[in-house]
């Protein structure tokens, strides 16, 4: 035996970049020691070097035991637990740093080594280096920080994934709080997607925070979430608005109706880097939405007098004799007379000969929409508004420089309060309009180039699958848009229900406790690295801990994340159903275990259903 404490064995076989092992006969005693330091033998996941003259290459440890008996060798070893099967990952100079790939590969009895702590240091990273973000530490050795390449985190991709209660949503907290850390990166902007309001409470003092019923009170950091409807393509318009148009005349017709609004508007309303002769109907023009579903409405649905000159609209009469008219402005759609046929009291109506569209329920839809206040954060957004001739207050710049031009690193889309029903469709949206401006404003100081932006996105399996509306922006930004400065991380719970497309598209996976075989063989098949044996110990996983791998990292690396203090936590911690709580007298016990407060006020409990709003402010007394 070699007189090394760090020898294992000697290469017998070697495929690719896997190479199978002999270990030496009394390498099995479970324990060796390198300057002092305990090691186990033959853990999976750990690593090992290879000597190659000058360089050392590195691999990590996938399968131990009979099962890594190479086959031709099988009924030569019958005792085939002294075999071992690493997976290469890199190579590096003997005193210089450590880099992915390999240039070589090594030959039969090449000896193989266990890393020390030391080498680990070397491989892993300087903390001292600004582009190197410390997310925790590794497992099993605390003084090597966990450092991920903020370069390639951001502009390659990358994705959080792991069961409930695996510790993703802290995870993502520790990522956003390190890359938001304005002393070391005064220009970070970080854009998130949060579905179900997790993250404002955790990050308020580095983001800007957009929601629906924004909370208004002294100190609140909350501001109305805006999306006005003219600022979406027409297809993502109709979608919102009138719902799918299979018929293609009517889809025709709104088309025409549509762009001939923003014409008149554009007209009225000059605006720099658009004319007549360049306007689409995609183009982000103000223009009056509730006029034109009232002129629609009123052509398609109106009555018309039959026996009076000119046959006038024949509106029914309110109580004190007036025609009811409707109000466009708000939404409110004329009031028209029932056919009479017989010509009761002298008055005969009918339908007008022509009218625009063949089927008038999709006014009905789009005329409750404008009614509903829930949808006015996209129908009737305050100051972006626009009156009868398109006239806006203020335009998309204000919109846009609160998103990703904002003092702050951060800015939190609190998605919680869009209904369900539009969900998908406005996270598209929104996803399309950043993309758009980024791309166009690529030679500009505010755009991607000259200061990147990282689009994190929670719950992505909700509308990043096969049929997401989504789907196709996402993949457009997956594959370009990194060119244009636009990175993204995705955050799911399934990663086997994302699609194949944009999960491949990932660099850097943060892959925490999966107990789903099919979810883990999809980060299995999207890592670059042939390493089966390492994402096989994912279901194993300690809460909070987190198999990193690929681009951002020098080696794969089983790291502790480390956590943010309990103040600064996303609102996704589990209830307490029963726990004993220490308390200055003694121990008290919580959730079931709390006695039940007495007539409790359930009028509060129907108020925040009612406003769809967890915050209100109570008025109930």
């Amino acid at each position: 035996m070699k007189n090394n404490s760090t020898y294992l064995g000697t290469v017998q076989d070697v495929t690719g970049t896997t190479i199978r092992v002999a270990m030496v006969n009394d390498s099995l005693s479970g324990l060796t020691y390198v300057n002092g330091e305990g090691y186990r033998i033959g853990q999976i996941g750990s690593f090992v070097k290879i000597p190659i003259g000058y360089n050392y290459l590195f691999g990590i440890i996938t399968q131990v035991g009979a099962g890594a008996v190479p086959e031709n060798q099988v009924e030569n070893q019958p005792y085939g637990n002294r075999w071992i099967t690493i997976q290469l990952v890199g190579e590096g100079q003997r005193a210089g740093e450590f880099q992915r790939g390999i240039s070589q590969y090594p030959t039969i009895s090449d000896e193989v080594h266990l890393v020390s702590e030391e080498d680990l240091k070397r491989i892993y990273g300087q903390p001292d280096k600004p582009y190197f973000v410390n997310v925790g530490h590794i497992a099993g050795a605390e003084s090597i920080p966990a450092l991920i390449d903020v370069n390639k985190l951001i502009t390659r991709h990358s994705a959080v994934v792991g069961t409930t209660g695996s510790g993703k949503s802290t995870t993502v907290a520790s990522l956003l709080n390190a890359l938001s850390d304005t002393e070391k990166y005064p220009s970070s902007r970080i854009l998130v997607f949060d579905i179900h309001g997790e993250y404002g409470q955790a990050l308020k003092d580095k983001a800007n925070i957009y929601k629906i019923n924004a909370d208004k009170s002294a100190g609140s950091v909350e501001k109305e979430l805006l999306l006005p409807f003219w600022a979406l393509n027409f297809d993502e318009l109709c979608e919102v608005s009138f719902g799918k148009i299979s018929n293609e005349k009517d889809y025709n017709t709104i088309l025409e109706r549509v762009l001939s609004e923003k014409r008149k508007s554009l007209e009225k309303y000059p605006r720099k880097g658009l004319n007549t002769d360049t306007l689409n109907v995609d183009s982000p023009v103000p223009f009056s939405l509730n006029h034109l579903w009232y002129d629609l409405y009123t052509q398609t649905l109106g009555k018309l007098y039959q026996d009076k000159e000119g046959k006038p609209l024949a509106y029914e009469l309110d109580k004190d004799g007036n025609e009811i008219i409707g109000d466009p402005v708000n939404g409110f759609p004329p009031i028209f007379k029932k056919i009479n046929s017989n010509g009761a009291n002298g008055d005969r109506v009918q339908y007008q000969n022509e009218s625009p569209l063949t089927n008038g329920q999709q006014l009905h839809s789009l005329g409750s929409k404008l009614r509903i206040p829930r949808f006015d954060f996209i129908f009737k957004p305050t100051d972006l508004t626009p009156k009868h001739d398109g006239e806006v207050d203020k335009d998309l710049d204000d919109l846009l420089k609160g998103w990703i031009g904002s003092d702050k690193p951060i800015t939190i889309l609190d998605l919680s309060g869009v209904p369900i029903t539009i969900l998908n469709t406005i996270i598209g949206v929104l996803l399309r309009i950043i993309y758009d401006a980024l791309f166009w404003s690529r030679n500009l100081s505010q755009g991607g180039k000259e200061r990147p932006l990282l689009l994190l996105m929670e719950e992505a399996h909700n509308y990043l699958n096969s049929e997401g509306s989504a789907l196709s922006i996402v993949q457009k930004i997956v594959k370009e848009g990194r060119k244009y400065g636009i990175g993204t991380m995705i955050v799911s719970q399934r990663p086997s229900e994302i699609n194949s497309t944009i999960l491949s598209q990932c660099g850097t996976f943060f892959a925490l406790r999966l107990s789903n075989s099919t979810d883990r063989s999809h980060i299995t098949s999207a890592v670059s690295d042939n390493l089966e044996g390492l994402t096989s110990m994912l279901p194993i996983l300690k809460t909070g801990e987190a198999i990193i791998l690929g681009e951002a990292v020098k080696l794969p690396m089983r790291t502790i994340i480390k956590a943010p203090s309990k103040d600064r936590r996303p609102d996704s911690q589990d209830p307490i159903v029963f726990d004993e709580i220490e308390s200055k007298d003694s121990l008290r016990p919580g959730g079931w275990g709390n006695k039940m407060e007495e007539d409790p006020n359930y009028e509060e409990f129907i108020e925040t259903w009612r406003a769809q709003n967890p915050k209100i402010e109570r008025i109930i007394k």
